[in-house]
């Protein structure tokens, strides 16, 4: 038999203290002689008052805390629903700026309790977003038991929806993070769609909710330009080189960057982890804003001039910068939000070498990290980052079989992989790559086919969209080799995919449950050996 919950034994004392007070107030009046006076027309006005006051307050609070739902988007998109498992307030918390992130991002949602969400809520919904706390030794939050006693055991088929799952919890406890995990395989087996795979957070973790952040705005379409929730900490390093890839390609710039750390000291990361950009903006825009406002961008406040804090900052209006005052002026600034990029290189290689596409946002204006990185950075100048641990999507042990899928500037993340294998020695590889051209688009492609040729790649597979052939798309060359999709599988071999969010990793997540079957892929997942790093 369960435990009452905390909500339960509260009401219940508060229940049990007011019928102690109706007991002693009902032995006053039965006590003769009673009041006599009638009362006087001010203490009923006051009465009145309190009585009134009292109902206000109570809307109040009932108004503030009701769900909010935001119309549709135009095109009739349906809100996207956000819901929260909180046991101290914390998921519910990042669930409200998560919130705040979507609609900055122009993204419609709707915040729901997970006790305030049934069967019907899940079959209306086509994307979910759950932020979900562990409590005591893997257990739910108490408000999650309704959903855990009515809405699990039953036999839903949601093949329509989308999700992703935000897990707080402690690593020192035996079952970090296990509600969050329950929920993601619920809801897998139920036919639900991961949109990326689940983000683990260590006692508020600040790279993770970071990560959580960034995912968030990949979401919108385009990063938002929120501040992050933790404050930076950046490394000083430098920007060495910058190289255009693709040119003439039907598609957007990419470009190559190498940097390297100011102080000559390379730290040590894994294939897979990332970086965290620190970006800026263009010097003529901060010099067009301090033209404006007549100030003077020379000014040095703490350590840095007036023109240097500005670049990295939102740019306030000029009618609400303070007069002539730039040290409160810095005091007000927001500072800009990271922009987060797959390394491609390995530490011996001496460099973070990043492959990025030049990004415009909805109005058209270039975004806010490509264009800094790919215009604006001056060679030779101070670049900030810090690295993120991704351990999500670190490599198996080299003596396992190991299959890459990407596309687009996803084959950055994969690009380090390979490297790190032919470091080790391993040569059962098999890397799936899809772009526009061939002529243009076929980055790292004279290194790929070298490593092809010298064994340390067994199979390469390339698609090109624009090109015409037989296939046109990463997933169309992975069914046309399902058998051998299988046979590796059955080899023991790990699957990383790194790319678009949208079209190629959901098509190859469908071609691996139909080699596999749902139940083979869900044991690969469980067991690791299928991980994801999609944008």
């Amino acid at each position: 038999m369960s435990r009452p919950s905390r909500a339960t034994v509260g009401n219940l004392l508060v229940i049990a203290l007011l019928a102690v007070l109706a007991w002693l107030l009902l032995r006053l009046h039965l006590q003769e002689p009673w009041w006599q006076g009638a009362p006087l027309a001010s203490h009923w006005r006051i009465a009145a008052a309190s009585v009134f006051g009292y109902a206000v307050l109570c809307a109040l609070i009932w108004w503030r805390g009701r769900p909010r739902d935001d119309a549709a988007a135009a095109g009739g998109q349906a809100p996207l629903l956000l819901v929260w498992a909180s046991q101290t307030g914390f998921a519910q918390q990042l669930c409200e700026r998560s919130a705040e992130a979507l609609r900055a991002a122009g993204v419609p949602v709707r915040l729901r309790g997970l006790h305030q969400v049934d069967a019907s809520t899940l079959q209306q919904a086509t994307q979910v977003l759950f932020i979900a706390s562990t409590t005591g030794e893997g257990d739910a939050p108490d408000h999650a038991l309704p959903f855990l006693r009515t809405v699990m055991p039953q036999a839903l088929a949601l093949p329509q929806l989308q999700y992703g799952v935000l897990a707080l919890g402690d690593r020192s406890y035996g079952h970090f993070c296990a509600f969050g995990h329950q929920l993601d395989a619920w809801l897998r087996q139920h036919g639900a769609h991961p949109l990326f795979d689940t983000v683990e957070v260590d006692n508020a973790d600040p790279a993770a909710l970071r990560h959580w952040q960034q995912l968030l705005g990949q979401l919108g379409g385009t990063a938002t330009d929120l501040p992050d929730w933790t404050p930076a900490d950046y490394l000083h390093w430098q920007l060495r080189s910058r190289t255009l890839e693709n040119p003439g390609s039907p598609g957007a710039g990419t470009w190559r960057v190498s940097l390297v750390p100011a102080d000559g000291v390379l730290p040590a990361w894994q294939a897979g982890d990332v970086v965290e950009i620190g970006p800026r903006h263009a010097p003529a825009a901060v010099d067009a804003w301090l033209a404006a406002t007549a100030l003077d961008g020379t000014q040095q406040i703490d350590g840095d001039t007036l023109h240097t804090h500005l670049s990295r900052a939102h740019l306030p209006d000029a009618d609400e910068t303070p007069d002539n005052d730039a040290a409160a002026l810095v005091a007000s600034l927001r500072p800009l939000p990271h922009r987060e990029y797959s390394i491609a290189s390995m530490p011996g290689e001496g460099h973070v070498q990043l492959l990025l596409r030049r990004q415009l946002r909805p109005d058209g204006t270039p975004g806010l990290g490509s264009s800094w990185l790919c215009d604006h950075a001056a060679l030779g100048g101070r670049i900030d980052l810090r690295f993120r641990s991704n351990p999500n999507f670190h490599a198996p042990a080299p003596d396992a079989p190991l299959i890459l899928i990407g596309n687009g500037t996803g084959i950055a993340g994969l690009r380090a992989h390979l490297r790190a294998r032919i470091d080790a020695g391993a040569r059962r590889t098999w890397l799936l790559f899809g772009e526009r051209t061939q002529a243009h688009d076929f980055y790292f492609g004279d290194e790929l086919t070298a490593w092809q040729q010298a064994g340390w790649i067994e199979h390469l597979d390339t698609v090109f969209s624009r090109d015409g052939g037989e296939h046109r798309y990463v997933q169309d060359r992975l069914q046309a080799h399902i058998d051998r999709l299988w046979e590796w599988s059955r080899e023991g071999a790990t699957i990383l995919v790194c790319g678009s969010l949208q079209g190629m990793a959901p098509a190859v997540d469908a071609v691996i449950e139909r080699a596999l079957g749902r139940e083979g892929k869900e044991a690969l997942i469980v067991a690791g050996r299928y991980r994801r790093d999609v944008y």
